[in-house]
């Protein structure tokens, strides 16, 4: 049985912020009230680095279309009983089945702006293109913007994704990111896993978190290293560019790979 933990290393934050332009976008987006946009926001950005500067962004974001780590993932885990849980917002990501659960969300769903529980609609492709649209904007003008409401009064149609059919709010992607994350995107999945997780007791395990930091570290990283440690068949594989140290109680039963998980991921067969 396989448990894998996807951190923050595969939002490409930390090279995404070596972009001021990216930053301000972010800034511009928190101020209008649309920062629940960001996830989106990351892969527009990304993909606008690879098309217009192509040898800076080699080795920040070509690895990732090059040697797609999503399909190195797929390739490991055939014919295996495994679950994958995933802190970050990178819908690229996804399997699209039912042994992954995001509890962060990402652009994959939208949901009501006011938090309406009952609320939650698949992201049309529609949706995708006027956010696309308003992103094209902020990418090329954000200096041109006096804060937050100006840009949202200009970009206003580029970010309406729906009305919410019972309180008439604005619909918004289900993520961390938005002010009332409605909890209920992942919630199903998230209960399949936690009785997946109880069938790994007395089983033999392989434990890899990859690329996990300390941004939500209930989410994987205790649960992983508690899940390692009660389970005497099981073996912990932590890769991470800097928190890549195990805990003490896990000595014996794992390796700490200092590595970014991306390029890790990508040297695989």
């Amino acid at each position: 049985m396989i448990l894998i933990g996807l951190g923050e290393e595969f939002d490409f934050t930390k090279q995404l912020k070596k972009y001021p332009q990216y930053e301000e976008g972010c800034r511009i987006l928190k101020e209008a009230g649309l920062y629940w946009a960001v996830p989106a926001w990351n892969m527009f950005f990304a993909d606008k680095m690879e098309e217009e500067h192509p040898m800076a962004a080699w080795n920040a974001f070509l690895p990732w279309k090059t040697s797609t780590p999503r399909e190195k993932l797929m390739k490991l885990l055939e014919g295996k009983d495994y679950f994958v849980v995933s802190t970050s917002v990178n819908d690229q990501l996804f399997f699209g089945d039912d042994r992954f659960v995001m509890p962060c969300g990402g652009s994959l769903k939208k949901q009501c702006g006011e938090g309406c529980e009952e609320v939650l609609q698949a992201v049309t492709e529609e949706d995708r293109k006027k956010l696309r649209q308003g992103f094209e904007i902020l990418y090329e003008g954000e200096r041109r913007f006096h804060g937050g409401e100006d840009f949202r009064e200009k970009t206003a149609d580029f970010f309406q994704i729906g009305k919410c059919p019972k309180c008439g709010a604005g619909l918004v992607l289900n993520n961390i990111y938005a002010e009332n994350y409605n909890e209920q995107g992942y919630m199903e999945l998230w209960n399949t896993y936690k009785k997946w997780l109880q069938g790994t007791l007395n089983r033999r395990l392989l434990v890899l978190e990859l690329g996990v930091g300390m941004q939500y570290p209930s989410v994987i990283r205790w649960p992983f290293e508690k899940a390692a440690f009660f389970n005497q068949k099981a073996f912990f594989c932590r890769v991470n560019e800097t928190l890549y140290q195990l805990t003490e109680e896990l000595s014996g039963k794992g390796c700490g790979i200092s590595m970014n998980a991306i390029d890790w991921l990508c040297q695989l067969c």
